[in-house]
C-alpha cells in the first residue's frame, strides 16, 4: 500500500480518486478560471505518469483523448499515481486561439516565473503544481490550424529510458526531436521527467482516428511502466519506423495547390507532390519534393503563399515500402469500433 498522495492541499488515499482545480488568474472581466486536474491515485507504489493537453488552446484533440482516459475502466487498479490535465492553456481554449491574451505560445515559457508575464505565471503554475510531482509524462498536441499530422511521437530517441517508452506508445512514426528552449517538454527534462509529446490530427477539429490512437498508446506506456497489467491477449505489435530527421517543403509560388499529396504517402525525391496553379492565367508550377520520405505533416487549405510550409516530410534509413506497410496496419488497427476498452 502506497502513501496518500497531497495535492493542492488535498490529501488522497490510496486507491481513490478526485477531481480538483487549480486557481488562474481572472480574465479581465474578474471572472474567475481554474486548471481542472484529474488524479488517480492507485493502492500500490509505482510511477507518477502526467497526461496534459490543450497547451496550445486551439489543439483540442487532446481534450478528448484525456476524457476517454478517465472514463477508461482499466484505470480502476493502477500502480502509482495518474495526473490528467485536460486543459491546461484555459484562456486559448476560450478564445479558440494557440496563445494565450497577451499574444504569448504557453509552449515557449516554461518554467515560468511567478513575477513575469501571463504566459510564464500559468507555466510557473503548471511546472510546480503538477509536474514536479511527477516521474513521467505525455504531453498531447495537434498540428496547427489548417495543417494536420500523422499520429507520431516525438521524443528525445537518444535517451534509452525515452526511447523505450516512444516505442511502447504504437505510433507509426517516431522522431528524433531536439528539445526546444522554452517548451515543457524541455522544462520536464530539466527536472528529469521522461515525457513523449504526441502529435496528431489537425487544430480546433477533433480526429476520431488520432484520438483512438493517442488513447490507446498512453495505455500501451501506462503498461510499459507497470502501471496497468498487461493484456491477456496482447494485440499485435506495429513495429513503429524512426525518423533521424525531417523538413517542410514550401511553396514555390503563390496560388491555389491543387491535386495535393495525401498525408502518410510514400515520396520520391524529385517527386511532385502537387500543381501551384494561377487561378487568373491558369498557369500552374509543379511543387517537387527535395527529399525521399514520407508526409507526416500536410496543409488543409489550398490558397497558398510563397514560402508558405505545404507539406513535412520524415526522412527514413528504412526501407520506405515497409514504412507505407506500417502505416496501413495501424490505420487499420484504429478504424474498427474496438476502443481499447479491456481491462489494463
Amino acid at each position: 500500500m502506497q502513501k496518500p498522495f497531497v495535492f493542492n492541499g488535498q490529501t488522497i488515499a490510496p486507491g481513490t480518486r478526485i477531481t480538483t482545480d487549480l486557481v488562474l488568474p481572472r480574465l479581465n472581466s474578474r471572472t474567475h478560471l481554474a486548471m481542472p486536474v484529474h488524479i488517480i491515485h492507485g493502492k500500490k507504489e509505482g510511477p507518477r505518469l502526467f497526461v496534459s493537453s490543450a497547451v496550445h488552446g486551439d489543439e483540442i484533440n487532446g481534450i478528448e483523448i484525456t476524457q476517454r482516459l478517465v472514463e477508461h475502466k482499466s484505470l480502476r487498479n493502477i500502480n502509482g499515481t495518474l495526473l490528467v490535465v485536460p486543459v491546461v492553456n484555459v484562456y486559448g481554449v476560450i478564445h479558440q486561439s494557440r496563445y494565450l491574451p497577451d499574444r504569448r505560445d504557453l509552449n515557449r515559457s516554461f518554467p515560468g516565473s511567478v513575477t513575469g508575464s501571463l504566459a510564464a505565471r500559468v507555466a510557473h503554475l503548471f511546472i510546480n503544481q503538477v509536474i514536479a510531482h511527477c516521474t513521467h509524462g505525455i504531453d498531447l498536441h495537434t498540428g496547427a490550424i489548417h495543417r494536420t499530422n500523422l499520429p507520431q511521437i516525438r521524443a528525445n530517441l537518444d535517451d534509452d529510458e525515452t526511447a523505450a517508452l516512444a516505442n511502447s506508445f504504437g505510433a507509426p512514426v517516431l522522431l528524433n526531436s531536439p528539445m526546444r528552449d522554452g517548451s515543457l517538454r524541455a522544462a520536464a527534462a530539466e527536472m528529469g521527467i521522461t515525457t513523449l509529446l504526441y502529435e496528431a490530427g489537425e487544430a480546433l477539429r477533433y480526429d476520431e482516428f488520432s484520438i483512438r490512437a493517442g488513447l490507446e498508446g498512453i495505455l500501451n506506456v501506462m503498461r510499459e511502466l507497470d502501471m496497468l497489467r498487461k493484456r491477456k491477449h496482447p494485440r499485435k505489435k506495429i513495429e513503429p519506423f524512426v525518423a533521424r530527421s525531417s523538413a517542410w517543403v514550401r511553396a514555390p509560388e503563390s496560388g491555389v495547390l491543387r491535386f495535393p499529396a495525401s498525408l502518410g504517402k510514400r515520396v520520391s525525391k524529385g517527386e511532385i507532390l502537387g500543381q501551384i496553379s494561377d487561378p487568373y492565367s491558369q498557369e500552374s508550377v509543379p511543387l517537387i519534393s527535395p527529399y525521399r520520405g514520407v508526409i507526416i505533416g500536410a496543409t488543409q487549405i489550398p490558397l497558398v503563399h510563397e514560402g508558405e510550409a505545404l507539406f513535412h516530410i520524415a526522412r527514413f534509413n528504412d526501407d520506405l515500402s515497409n514504412v507505407i506497410d506500417s502505416l496501413e496496419e495501424f490505420e487499420l488497427s484504429h478504424t474498427d469500433d474496438e476502443l481499447a476498452d479491456e481491462p489494463g
